[in-house]
């Protein structure tokens, strides 16, 4: 059983001060996010993200289509207890210490006193606010806000984590510590699904991720087979080539980069590998490197929201269908 499921969810939001007309923000997504995953959403500023995670919440009302967490309906009040969500811009009340915060946090879900001072305590350590937990959040800055947020949204132990946009505001010793605790809870199991527009943390973190742009679904798949889709292009680094050489190499239309002595060249197709090579060898020019560059999560993203066109239709399809 998936731990999310949306079917044909769409949001329209009502613009406009005189006469309000429908402004369709996310149309028709159809999304799996298995147990046990980490599974990241990714587009650019109002693709649709945040919309997408509130409506999983319940905290905004789909103009249609379903969605189901655990199997059950999202109108289930019961599964607000395995549910923890950071949002996007976090708030909290300013004269509460992060202790006094997280012990509120946790009695909303009826932990016992003992309890709450334990898990708020073990959270501070996880997130790195133990030395300041007993200082009004009023004085935090922005990335202990967002630390404080995480520790939050984990006080009841949820089997299923939102986060929209966590590393937002962090430092970069911050975002190590926020990436691993997403991969502590995906040790112990646990479903995370995190919005972000930062690539390299996706790469990192997740098994799978959907492509978001103008509230549509532009492609989804898992990220090993994202990443083995095959050779972009080919590097070839020369030493000291003479003119005519380069000459030779620019009518072939092969992309040249000169750095000192070196020249760096972006080949295309394969067999044009082979005849940067060919040129190489029969004018004695050293070699000195020859790496294949492969696709990267980034080229995938950028295909798919600049140009609009798939990367790979057959995989894209294969990804669509698969369940889990």
């Amino acid at each position: 059983m998936p731990a999310i499921e949306t079917t044909e969810l769409t949001k329209d939001y009502a613009v406009g001060f005189w006469r309000k007309r429908p402004k369709r923000v996310l149309e028709d997504l159809n999304l799996e996010v298995a147990s046990g995953e980490v599974f990241g959403l990714l587009g650019p500023n109002g693709a649709g993200k945040s919309t997408t995670l509130k409506l999983i919440l319940g905290l905004i009302f789909p103009t249609s289509g379903a969605v189901r967490i655990f199997g059950s309906d999202w109108r289930d009040v019961s599964l607000r207890a395995r549910i923890g969500f950071l949002p996007e811009n976090p708030s909290f009340y300013d004269n509460l210490s992060a202790e006094e915060f997280l012990n509120y946090a946790g009695s909303l879900f009826g932990l016992a006193a003992g309890e709450r001072r334990r898990r708020a305590a073990k959270l501070l350590e996880q997130v790195g606010l133990a030395e300041v937990g007993d200082i009004p959040v009023r004085r935090y800055s922005k990335g202990m806000v967002q630390r404080l947020g995480l520790a939050q949204a984990l006080i009841n132990d949820p089997e299923l984590v939102i986060l929209d946009e966590p590393m937002s505001g962090l430092d970069p010793l911050g975002r190590r510590e926020v990436r691993d605790l997403i991969l502590d809870l995906k040790a112990q199991k646990r479903t995370v699904l995190f919005s972000t527009h930062i690539l390299s943390d996706a790469e990192t973190l997740c098994d799978r991720v959907a492509i978001l742009h103008r509230g549509r679904l532009q492609g989804l798949g898992e990220i090993g087979e994202i990443l083995a889709m095959g050779v972009a292009s080919t590097e070839i680094v020369l030493e000291a080539p003479s003119p005519g050489v380069q000459d030779s190499l620019a009518s072939m239309g092969v992309s040249a980069v000169r750095t000192g002595e070196r020249v760096r060249l972006s080949v295309q197709d394969e067999a044009e590998v082979e005849r940067v090579l060919e040129i190489a060898v029969r004018e004695k020019v050293k070699v000195v490197s020859i790496t294949p560059v492969r696709l990267t999560l980034e080229d995938y993203f950028m295909e798919k929201v600049e140009k609009g066109k798939p990367v790979r239709e057959k995989f894209d399809r294969q990804a669509l269908s698969r369940k889990g």
